[in-house]
């Protein structure tokens, strides 16, 4: 393997990585929002 195919394999895995906590982040808030709806009606 290159440099640059280690260097882009790293970037990908970081991306990666950043993309799922991202997502589950996005998800849990989702289900705290309808929680909080829920209540008010």
């Amino acid at each position: 393997m290159t440099t640059i195919d280690i260097i882009t394999l790293i970037a990908i895995i970081l991306f990666a990585r950043l993309g799922v906590r991202l997502y589950s982040k996005y998800k849990e808030l989702k289900k705290e929002e309808s929680k909080n709806s829920e209540k008010d009606d």
